[in-house]
């Protein structure tokens, strides 16, 4: 048993530029999926909780969409929850793509921080990928910003510096109870996290606009006897010629990512998934208040 009085719990918001590596970060953090990775930007439309355990503390890591400067309504809510996940956490840290360097985006958090009053921790990220000389360059351009406390180096897909940051995060977190049992992984339910495991497929298999014109929803969840589950999902488009390319020829493309889908979910689920997807045309579904509460994002212009 853990003594209460000796826990020490906090909030720690991974926020950066999109596709920064903040969902391949924390998914390596908790040692399993808690949220869905893809090549493409803005892949993550809504704060993800990971929450991690270890002897007497407790992280609550949010998993935040990136940061940048959005033009339509969906994009406001997403830069929007980013913003306020950070506002709520206990320490900030920005993921920093060192590929890239300290870009529009980055420069956009930076001003954003300097006028909230916020510091954070800085973690330079794929550093795997580019030299050395580099590295520091931008660490030192970085720290004389002023708005940050430390900054680590790390790879977020292989590991590499990843403890060392854990380990700073853990010495920061404030004396206080845990907030989630100790076993708990994730806020999140698994209707709402098999459809994120089915658009992270269709990300992966659409190209161009059309990922970002969908959204899915599980409709039905039902419990077999057997020990299985059947899960019926809705892709949901917004012009009737896209559900032909979600369907592709024959339905092939759906079959594909359906079939990819509940192989992953099996894993995740250990158990035997019976999955059918649905493409259902729902013209403007950006801009349905009730689109934005499933995916727990405000609507507010």
């Amino acid at each position: 048993m853990v003594d209460q009085e000796t826990t020490r719990c906090g909030f720690v918001a991974l926020v950066g530029a999109p596709n920064a590596g903040k969902s391949t970060l924390m998914n390596h953090i908790m040692g399993t999926k808690v949220s869905i990775v893809t090549h493409k930007v803005q892949t993550t439309r809504a704060r993800v909780v990971g929450v991690l355990t270890h002897e007497q503390d407790q992280i609550v890591f949010v998993d935040t969409p990136g940061i940048f400067s959005p033009n339509r309504r969906l994009e406001r809510a997403m830069v929007a929850a980013a913003w306020g996940g950070a506002a709520d956490a206990d320490k900030i840290v920005l993921l920093v793509d060192a590929e890239r360097g300290l870009g529009g985006d980055v420069q956009l958090i930076i001003e954003g921080f300097k006028k909230a009053g916020k510091t954070a921790i800085v973690a330079l990220n794929k550093i795997d990928l580019i030299p050395r000389e580099k590295l520091l360059t931008l660490a030192e351009e970085l720290q004389e910003t002023g708005v940050f406390e430390n900054i680590f180096m790390i790879s977020a897909l292989k590991g590499d510096g990843v403890e060392d940051l854990v380990v700073s995060l853990r010495e920061g977190l404030p004396t206080g109870p845990w907030l989630y049992p100790e076993d708990h992984l994730s806020d999140m339910n698994d209707r709402l996290f098999a459809a994120e495991i089915t658009r992270e497929k269709l990300f992966l298999s659409l190209h161009q606009e059309l990922p970002y014109s969908l959204t899915v929803e599980t409709e039905g969840w039902e419990e077999r006897r057997d020990g299985s589950v059947k899960i019926d999902q809705v892709i949901y488009v917004e012009r009737s010629g896209h559900k032909g390319i979600v369907l592709g020829k024959g339905g092939q493309q759906a079959k594909r990512v359906g079939a990819e889908a509940r192989k992953e979910l099996e894993q995740i689920l250990e158990r035997r998934v019976h999955l059918f997807l649905f493409v259902k045309v729902r013209e403007n579904w950006r801009d349905d208040p009730e689109r934005y509460r499933e995916m727990g994002l405000d609507f507010s212009d």
